[in-house]
């Protein structure tokens, strides 16, 4: 398995797998489905990055590094592995890649938002180093209800 960076032929597997993976837990936000739709106005031009994690040229899991406010902190975010591919450690070397990638760039932290009933999820964050902290009350997602951090890089 690989992870490879962001290519506009990938856009659709972005999409598909989030909104799979959105649909199977919550629900589809409208914020979400804006970013889906558009990651490269999103995401990319606004100096973030996507990943893809790729099995026999099959792309089976995303993840993406979004610009916060701040500057040198990224929100890791619309992290996303196919059904078939669950259970084989993919979101964790997703992590583990974007992990590498913010040291590599000297990033301050991470940020996250998810939902405590992930616990599998919150579980694999709190394993790599992600506190909890306070979610603010404006948080972009309705979801939300645990925010945490990692910090990379002490500036």
């Amino acid at each position: 398995m690989d992870i490879i960076p962001y290519n506009t032929k990938h856009k659709d597997a972005f999409k598909h797998l989030n909104i799979e993976w959105l649909e199977t837990y919550f629900y589809v936000e409208p914020y979400d489905l804006e970013v889906l739709s558009k990651p490269e106005t999103y995401i990319i031009n606004k100096g973030g990055y996507i990943f893809f994690a790729q099995h026999n040229d099959e792309i089976v899991g995303t993840v993406a590094l979004m610009p916060t406010q701040i500057n040198s902190v990224l929100e890791l975010t619309k992290m996303a592995v196919s059904p078939e591919a669950r259970g084989l450690g993919i979101g964790q070397k997703l992590i583990e890649h974007c992990i590498a990638f913010a040291k590599a760039e000297n990033l301050s932290k991470l940020i996250l938002y998810s939902n405590t009933i992930l616990e599998n999820a919150i579980h694999i964050y709190k394993k790599w180093g992600f506190i909890e902290i306070p979610v603010e009350e404006n948080a972009s997602y309705e979801r939300a209800n645990i925010k945490m951090e990692k910090i990379i890089n002490h500036k």
